[in-house]
């Protein structure tokens, strides 16, 4: 749900600032789906507060680029004292003293440095729209640990009343046993057989519980709250058809591969700005001050100067090459991890469409095996109350059923994570693309009220007083 924004924009932002404060609100108390589990975990990420922070920052660096293409005014107070004593020629004491008080504004302004500050802006804004990728790759991250905390939660709660139910038909078997020996059917054999499957089964309960407490942990730890009632299995998001079609979204949707994109054009940047450093600069500047001697009660003086300054760097000591050749190194790393980060993602998707195709497999398999089980299962126990089978033989037609079972909880369990696994591969595991019914935070509005670098005492520095504070960081 994209957020509606009113006409003012410091309070548009504070509103979407403010999802840094749902944390601290009463949520309901229990995920009754999955889009539930990833709206907590969206809510309540102390990963995303800390991103959305470090954007803030990366917003900053482009205000401060800003600031150095305007000029720079400086008030200067400066109040002296001297005082001299010594001997004359004749070996009397002379005593001096001088009190002067000075004031003097002065205004400094850039004219030309063949680009090189413009270009820094240029690399700064690439590197926000970085950032805004970062910002999206983690938010990849939280939304898919939500659906492996909602599907760990389910896979254990349904494993918990497998091994409930096998427990119960356990006993019954052992009591059937117990008759049976009873009256002479079977041996001691039997009956020590079925109360060892008895204790075993007892033993995995307790096990399969032990894991479901330790999901219902990370749920908590991942979401914001404890689970309460699962509703059932999620419904898995639709695929693409083909697994070119889901390179394809990928190339123009993964944040990381799009984010390093934007690094590599700042990169650049950096090194053109570099190249320009090495030619002159060009600046203005204006003085006007007035200054006072205290002991003296002449007046005030008045001056003024103005001057154009050219700057050229005959020798630094290599500072200026090397200062462009690091950059240039930097920037063919950029292009580097680059490449990596585009195969690495193409491996990711191929490797995610597979895994969703051979989950769906597994479940038909899974499907059929506890089927075909259950008949067996069913038909043995029959025979068995006739003579025709063995307790051993009813023992392991249950073992056989019930690992039939807890493969198709599992392959359940891996569809549902493979399916939001191939989201995220492409970039769309987001909660804007999923629909998610929370406010959408909406990087821009900070970026908005910062890009042109406002004065600390402007309307729109203010505004961004009232911001900091609203997120309790004034």
């Amino acid at each position: 749900m994209r957020m509606k924004f009113p006409a003012s924009v410091f309070k548009a932002f504070v509103f979407a600032g403010g999802v840094a404060a749902t944390a601290l609100m009463p949520l309901k108390a229990a995920a009754d789906n999955l889009s539930d589990a990833m709206i907590g975990a969206y809510k309540t990420s102390g990963l995303l507060e800390q991103n959305r922070a470090l954007l803030r920052a990366a917003d900053e660096d482009v205000a401060i680029a800003v600031s150095r293409l305007r000029p720079l005014i400086q008030w200067t107070i400066t109040a002296s004292h001297a005082y001299s004593r010594g001997v004359n020629q004749v070996g009397n004491f002379n005593e001096f003293s001088d009190n002067d008080l000075s004031t003097q504004l002065q205004l400094t302004q850039l004219l030309y440095d063949g680009g090189e500050t413009r270009l820094r802006k240029q690399a700064a804004q690439e590197l926000v729209l970085a950032a805004r990728q970062q910002l999206l790759s983690i938010e990849q991250s939280v939304l898919f640990a939500a659906v492996q905390a909602y599907v760990g939660v389910l896979q254990g709660q349904e494993n918990v009343a497998l091994r409930r139910n096998n427990l119960r038909l356990l006993q019954e078997e052992m009591k059937a046993a117990q008759d049976r020996f009873e009256v002479g059917e079977v041996t001691r054999t039997d009956v020590a057989l079925a109360e060892s499957r008895v204790a075993a089964a007892r033993a995995n309960l307790t096990d399969a519980e032990g894991t479901l407490l330790t999901a219902r942990a990370t749920y908590l730890q991942v979401v914001g709250h404890a689970p309460g009632a699962i509703a059932g299995q999620p419904r898995l998001p639709s695929r693409a058809v083909s697994i070119d079609q889901a390179q394809s979204i990928a190339a123009r949707n993964q944040p990381d591969l799009v984010g390093q994109q934007h690094s590599v054009k700042s990169a650049d940047y950096l090194v053109q700005a570099a190249t320009q450093a090495l030619g002159p600069t060009v600046s203005f500047r204006a003085t006007a001050g007035l200054s006072e001697n205290i002991n003296d009660s002449t007046g005030t003086d008045t001056d003024a100067a103005a001057s154009i300054l050219l700057t050229q760097d005959l020798y630094a000591g290599g500072l200026n090459a090397a200062t462009r050749r690091r950059a240039i190194a930097s920037a063919d790393a950029e292009r580097g991890s680059l490449i990596n980060t585009q195969r690495s993602v193409r491996q990711s998707v191929s490797a995610a469409y597979f895994n969703v195709e051979t989950a769906r497999v597994s479940l038909i398999s899974s499907g059929e095996r506890v089927r075909a089980s259950k008949v067996a299962f069913d038909g043995i126990r029959e025979e068995a109350t006739l003579g025709a089978r063995t307790t051993l033989d009813v023992l392991q037609a249950e073992q056989e059923y019930l690992d039939a079972q807890t493969e198709q909880v599992n392959a359940r369990a891996n569809q549902a994570t493979a399916a939001y696994q191939l989201l995220q591969a492409q970039g769309l595991l987001t909660a804007e693309h999923l629909g998610l019914a929370v406010e959408i935070y909406d990087p821009s509005l900070y970026y908005n009220l910062v890009r042109n670098a406002p004065a600390q005492h402007s309307k729109r520095g203010k505004d961004l007083d009232r911001v900091l504070k609203a997120l309790g960081r004034n």
